[in-house]
Parts: structure tokens; sequence; C-alpha cells
């Protein structure tokens, strides 16, 4: 046991020097500017609850416990947290115990009997950092992953809510569509009256019954977008092939009882931005590809390691662990690369390529969060103004199909002018319709564009791991 705490003491005196550069984050010109405070209702850990739809939380609750690719993520996390295990036992000395009897001999017969009992220690000494720097590499690339498994999270999120949103939106085009049929049935009954009765020509019932089979068959594709969209959020929540055709997905409030946040600031949060999941797991990339660097420089120089074995050996087994059967021994041993035709210089070549590579795909990553948050909140404010676009208009069209519709029974106007309005009106209804689900979607971009999930403790966890 003195041979093994000699290794050990020989570990921590040798820990000296680390080669390859320290890490040190890239400057980068980031706008100033809102406080944090403006955005915490999009940065909020269940960010969705803002829209107050139970239905919604039950559904995104369902997905972070059952989507798969969020388990895949999951298990890459569980994965990296081994590898930084691997790499810390680098550094530690590796001891083993070894047993072994047998005979022995040559053409002239059989030999002795010998036997061997004991425990063998080797540690590597770290001269030059490779194995800190490896461990350096490995913590990274956890928390690299464990951003990328956040990353995977808000994406899911982000969609079951969107895609939820846009099943509230089919269903209320098909009401539309319901209510516009039934509409047009009684034009056709009128005019199919009319007609028989010599007060309309077959071209008045013709253009009736066509509008009508029109009104149809957008019902009937509408119907097919939300059979898609309800099986798409299926597999969002990790239903079972079963359930999937089985299960019908809940509803919760109408799409126009849905919650909207009332005031949407207008600058960009540079400190909420540095957060979002994809660009830290873009920067911790970025430390690993500098500490590689450093494992790829500590090639040009020497390995020493260090063994030690204590034990017995003895000719016969029962005598193994009696008398002066005791041995031992302690040694070291040097590899040092003489000629490797170019290989350690392109390896270490091969590291700073990297690290430019992976620097590249930080500074783009941090550029796209910021277009993606501004886009966003562009998105929050022009969604809002067209929804209220859209209103005006089918409120007029209303009172015009109103007017409309008593200037044709009165045969003030023929049915042509009256068609004309209703199509305006039903296309003005889907439009309002779909506005306001885009305005339900500009929310969602937002919270995700903005890295929503994330709160203080998690950074300052993930900080100090």
């Amino acid at each position: 046991m003195k041979l093994i705490h000699l290794v050990t003491a020989c570990a921590v005196l040798t820990a000296g020097c680390t080669l390859g550069p320290n890490y040190k984050r890239p400057e980068t010109d980031l706008p100033t500017g809102a406080s944090a405070e403006n955005y915490n209702v999009f940065t909020q850990q269940n960010w969705w609850t803002m829209f107050e739809d139970d239905v919604l939380n039950h559904l995104e609750d369902t997905a972070l416990k059952y989507n798969w690719d969020l388990k895949a993520a999951v298990a890459r996390v569980d994965q990296a947290r081994a590898e930084v295990t691997v790499a810390g036992a680098n550094q530690m000395p590796s001891v083993s115990t070894t047993g072994s009897t047998g005979r022995a001999g040559d053409a002239q017969g059989s030999g002795q009997v010998q036997s061997r009992a004991g425990l063998t220690a080797s540690f590597e000494l770290d001269l030059w950092g490779k194995y800190r720097r490896l461990k350096e590499s490995a913590r990274a690339k956890l928390l690299a992953t464990e951003a990328a498994r956040d990353t995977v999270r808000l994406a899911l999120t982000s969609d079951v809510a969107k895609q939820y949103f846009t099943m509230l939106m089919l269903d209320h085009q098909i009401e539309i569509a319901q209510q516009t049929v039934a509409a047009r049935q009684e034009n056709v009954r009128i005019y199919q009256s009319r007609y028989e009765a010599g007060y309309a020509t077959e071209v008045d019932l013709r253009r009736v019954q066509a509008n009508l089979q029109s009104v149809k068959a957008q019902e009937d594709t509408l119907r097919l977008q939300l059979s898609k969209t309800e099986t798409a959020l299926a597999v969002l929540l990790g239903k079972s092939p079963r359930a999937l055709v089985e299960e019908k997905i809940a509803r919760g409030k109408h799409l126009n009882e849905l919650t909207l946040v009332p005031d949407v600031p207008a600058d960009l949060p540079s400190d909420l931005l540095e957060r979002r999941p994809d660009v830290m797991t873009a920067e911790q990339n970025l430390i690993a590809a500098n500490a590689d660097i450093g494992v790829a420089r500590t090639a040009y120089f020497p390995d020493i390691s260090l063994t030690a074995a204590a034990g017995y050996a003895s000719s016969a087994l029962n005598s193994l662990f009696g008398g002066n059967s005791g041995v031992w021994n302690l040694g070291a041993g040097l590899a040092a690369p003489i000629f490797e035709g170019g290989k350690i210089k392109a390896q270490n070549e091969q590291a700073e390529a990297k690290y430019r590579e992976i620097l590249a795909d930080y500074q783009k990553t941090l550029q796209l969060a910021f277009k993606e948050a501004l886009d966003a909140l562009n998105s929050n404010q022009m969604y809002r103004q067209i929804y209220d676009s859209y209103l005006a208009q089918t409120n007029d069209m209303r009172r015009s199909y109103e007017l409309t519709k008593q200037q044709e029974d009165a045969g003030l106007i023929g049915v042509t002018d009256l068609l004309s309005v209703e199509e305006t009106l039903l296309s003005s209804e889907m439009n309002l319709s779909t506005a306001r689900k885009n305005e339900l979607d500009a929310v969602v971009d937002l919270a995700k564009a903005l890295g929503g999930g994330w709160t203080s403790a998690d950074i300052t966890a993930a900080e100090k791991k």
C-alpha cells in the first residue's frame, strides 16, 4: 500500500504545466439590449402557460415525458457524462490484482510449479497536461450536449404549441365552412324553387349550385389538413402507433379565447441571446476544440509512466503466502517520438483548423440567434396589425353581405353580385382565423428565439459543473 501512496503523491507533485491556449471567449459585436426583466414571460421554464389553456399545458407535459427525440437527447447527455468520468479516470493511478499458477517445462521433462499473487499499480505522469486537457474537453462536450438537449426541448415545446394552434385554427375554419355550406344550401333551395316557378334562369341555379360545391370541397380540404395536423401532434406527444390511430387529440379553449401577451418589448436583450441553448452548445464545442489543441501539442513530448507491483511468488501453491515468498518491483518507463513522418505536426494543424471551423460555427450561430429574435419581434408587431386589419375587413364584409342579401331578396340585384360578396366574406373570415393563428405562432417564435425555458439557476448550475 505504501507503493500506491507513493504513486499517488507523484501524481500530485507532477501536475504542473498545461500545454495549449487557455480558452477566452471570442469578441463579438453585440447591440445594447433591453433589460432581461422585460422578457420574463418568454423565458420562464413553462413559457407556454402564458396562453392560459389547461389542455395545451397537459400536451406540453406529455411531450416532455414521452417524446422520442427528447429521450434520445437525454441519452446523449448520459453518454457525455460518462465520458467525463472516463477522462477523469485517466488522471488517477490504475490498480489491479493478478494471480496465476501453473507448470512449465521443456523437452527434458516437466519443470517447476510457479504460483504468483499480488497487486500492480501504474500511473502516467501528466507533465504536459494531456489528461487535464482531455477532461476539460470532455466537460465542455457534456455542457454542449446538455445545451443541445435543451435545444431539442425548446424546439419540441414550440412545435407542440404551434401544431395545437394550427389544429384550433382548422377547427374554426371548418366551423366557418359549415356555416357557409348551410347558407348556400338555403340559396340552392330558394333558386331551385324560383327556377321551377319560372322566376330564375338555369344559369343562376347552376351558379349557386357550383358555389355550394366549391365550399364543400374547401371544407373537405380543411378536414384533411386537420387530420394530418392531429397525427403530427400525436407523434410529438410520443403516442404509440395504436394510440395514434385510435385516440383523438383533446381541445381546450377556442382559437379566439387564447390569451395573448399584451405588450412585447421592441429591443433585443443581448444577455438573453447569449444564453440560448444553441449558442451555449456552439460555445461549449469551441471550448472543447480549444482544449483539443492542448492535447495535440502534448504529442511532441515524451510519455512517462510509473509502475509498482507487490505480492508473492512461490514454486508451491500451498506456500505462496508464507515464508520468504514476498516479491516487489518498482519501475519507470519513457516513450518519446523521434520520427513520425509529419504525423504529429499534421495532427496539431488539424486541431487548430478544427478550432477555426467551430469558431466560425459559433459566430454564425450567434448571428442567426439575433436574426431569429429580431424577426420574431417584428413578426409580433406586424401580425397584430395584420389581425386588426382583417378584423376590420371581416366586420365590413359581414355588414356588406347583410345589405347585399336584402337587395337580392328584393330583386334589386342579381345572384352574381350576392355570390361575389359571399366569396369575399368567406375569404376574409378564413384570413382572420389564419391571422389569429399567426399572432399566436409569433409569440411562440419569440419565446423560442429568446431561449425560453432557461433560468438563472440553470445557468449557474451548468457553469459549476
